[in-house]
Parts: structure tokens; sequence; C-alpha cells
């Protein structure tokens, strides 16, 4: 029998410490490994598979798409792009889109589009203020937008141009605001930094002094958008309209595509300021617009909404009985559990070999992202086996 780990650590540069499981197949919300063991899967590959794995509605679309085209180049008009665009903009607050191929591209795009504007508009000002603890992406330049210096300190010196300042705080962007600001540049929460949510009225402060200062706010909604927080866009939560958004992960749930939408004013790109090879090719857009349509259709952020409440609830009952389960916080199907000491390694491993994926986002947290079609059953499914594993690490704790 082939090993497929040793293989991967022989060919594969070492970018990742991957759990020790080779997976071959999935279907809704489990997936198999090569023995043919079955998991509850929680992570939905880091929040992409918003509607499961391999969901009838995509396969469909990929299948007759992959048959009949793939890739032109955005030199031409092709139809599952458009559709996209339209479904997307009569669905947002937004008026415009540019599509590309993963998060870290759409953000980038974002970056670049305020900086158009900046120059543009506001006598060249080309600086972006961002939050600690965010995270924008693995390029250069969004590393040095990512407010973490753990992913910054190796490849000093960083692009000028990113301001990082605390998140949740008015008074600190404005304190960084000056003559040089284009944009602030926001997660509605911060996924990978630990899901942490903000103040109900921060975002809204923050859209009132872009607005004071003539300055774009842009919304990350890599891990916010597609349905993930109960409803289709994370800013809808928070009464507020962003000028850019980008979107990724739970777009095409597992194909991979990348977005950013503007309002009119703010785009300001002319042809040839911008472009993708493969951004916005028919295939990618096909199992997007059909990911998107069977959302809405569907209302499947609403589901996310009432199941998410229904696993804070869970998970809060959880707290009460181990005291070292220190917060529970999150919302709609975007929650973390965080602990008193770290112990998330062994948690992780813990629910491993109970049957279920989970993502230790921090050393002293786990996060749930499980596909947003999951019932109240499977947040059952998954109570339980949270709960045998958190007896058996707590047992370690104690100590």
């Amino acid at each position: 029998m082939t090993n497929w780990q040793e293989l991967e650590s022989k060919y594969f540069m070492h970018t990742v410490n991957r759990v020790p499981l080779t997976l071959v197949r999935g279907k809704g919300t489990r997936v198999w490994d090569e023995n043919g063991r079955e998991y509850l899967d929680f992570v939905a590959g880091w929040a992409v598979n918003s509607l499961g794995h391999c969901h009838p509605a995509v396969i469909q679309a990929v299948t007759e798409q992959v048959s009949t085209l793939i890739q032109t180049s955005n030199q031409f008009y092709t139809l599952p792009q458009i559709q996209l665009a339209e479904l997307l903009v009569k669905n947002s607050c937004l008026n415009k889109v540019f599509f590309c191929n993963s998060g870290a591209e759409a953000n980038e795009g974002a970056v670049k589009l305020a900086r158009r504007y900046g120059k543009l508009k506001l006598n060249g000002a080309y600086e972006v203020i961002t939050a600690t603890n965010s995270f924008h992406g693995r390029t250069l330049a969004m590393t040095a937008a990512t407010g973490q210096a753990k992913f910054q300190q190796a490849y000093l010196p960083l692009p000028a141009g990113f301001v990082n300042v605390e998140y949740n705080n008015i008074e600190a962007i404005k304190s960084a605001t000056g003559d040089k600001t284009c944009a602030v540049m926001l997660e509605p929460i911060q996924g990978e930094g630990g899901v942490n949510l903000p103040d109900d009225n921060y975002l809204k402060e923050v859209r009132d002094w872009c607005d004071q200062k003539g300055i774009l706010l842009i919304l990350d909604e890599i891990q916010t958008g597609i349905g993930r927080l109960g409803t289709l866009f994370g800013y809808e939560q928070y009464g507020i309209e962003p000028d850019i958004i980008t979107l990724a992960k739970g777009l095409a749930s597992g194909v991979p595509i990348g977005a950013f939408l503007a309002k009119d004013r703010a785009s300001v790109f002319a042809p040839g300021d911008h472009g993708s090879t493969f951004g916005g090719n028919p295939l990618a857009c096909a199992a997007a617009y059909a990911t998107v349509k069977y959302i809405i259709d569907h209302n499947i952020a609403g589901n996310a909404g009432k199941v998410g409440q229904y696993l804070i609830k869970g998970l809060e009952g959880l707290k009460r009985k181990f005291n070292f389960i220190t917060e529970v916080r999150g919302r709609g199907l975007l929650v973390a559990l965080e602990f008193s000491s770290d112990i998330g390694t062994e948690l992780l491993t813990a629910c491993l070999e109970g049957g279920m994926l989970v993502n230790r986002v921090k050393p002293n947290a786990l996060r749930l992202m499980p596909p947003l079609t999951i019932g109240n059953k499977e947040v059952d499914e998954a109570l339980g086996i949270l709960d045998k594993a958190l007896s058996s690490v707590g047992k370690e704790v104690v100590k």
C-alpha cells in the first residue's frame, strides 16, 4: 500500500504541519480517509465547502461546463462570468466586480484599486490601515497588510503602504489616518486571528470615519462572506455598506475562485490597470454561480444562522461543564472555543480519534466552520465527540 504521507514529505515543500490523515473522498458533511474511515467535517476546507463536499448542484454545473468550455481569456466575453457578476451585484450593495483565483489575489486587487482611487481622488494617497490579528493572505503585500508579526518577521523588509492598528478600536484608526491614507481594510469578524468579534458599533464608527475623511472602506469577506455568518454577506450583520468587499473561500464550494466588488465611485480601474489569465474562467464561474444561486434560492445563509445559534448554545453547555473552556465566541457557522491552556493540538487529535475534523486556530483555541448545509442532528453528533475529547484532554488539564 502506498505511503502517501511519506511521499508528500519527499516531494512537497514543508510549508504546513499537516494532520496525519489522508482524505480520499467527501460527501456532504462527511469525508473518508484512505482506510475507509468516516469523519464529520467541521473544517470544510477552511470554510470553503459552503455546500459541503460534492454537492449535486456544483457537480452538475462543473460537469456541464468542463465538457463545454473551460478557459478562453478575458479578451473575450463568456457566459458564466457575466451570469455570476450579475448574481453577485444584484444581491449585494456593490456595483462592479472583478474575478481572480484566490482570496489573497482578491485582497491584492482591492488594495490596488484603493491605491488607484487615492492616486486619482486623494492627491496620491496610498496607505491602507489594517488591524492587528488580521489575516489577508500570503503574498508579500498581503503579509504586510496582515497584522500578525509571526507572519511578517521572516520577510522583512515588507512592502510599504500598510499601517497595522489595534482591532476594534476606532480611536486607533483615527490616530493612524493621515494625508497618505486611502483606505481602511478590515475583516468584519477576524477568522484566522481566532474568530474575534468587534463591538456592535465598531464598523459603523469606521464607516462614519471613512465618510468624514473621504477614504474607502474595504471589507475582507473572504471568510465571512457567502452565508457563513447567517446573511449572504457579513456587512449586513452590522448595518453598513462598504466601498469594496473581497470574496473567495465559500464562493464556489471548493473550486478555486476569488472576487472583489466595488461601488461605482470606487470602480476607478481603466483598461490595462488590472487583469488575470485564469481569473473568471468559465469553469470556476459556473461552479460559483451554481453555489451562490443555490445558497440564495434555498436560504442556506438563514440555515447557517439558525444552526449556528444551536451550535453556540451547545458549546456554552460544554463551557459550563468544563471550567478550562474560557470562551465560546462566533456568529453563524464561524465559531471558536478558547481554553485556559495550550491544549488545542491535543484536542484536535482527540476529536480526530472520535471521528471529527476541527481546526486548531491558535494554540489555545479550536475553530469550527462546517458546511452551511448542516443540521441540528450533525451538531449534536459534533457536540458528543467534543464532549468526549474534552473529557479526555481535561484530565491532563486538571493535573
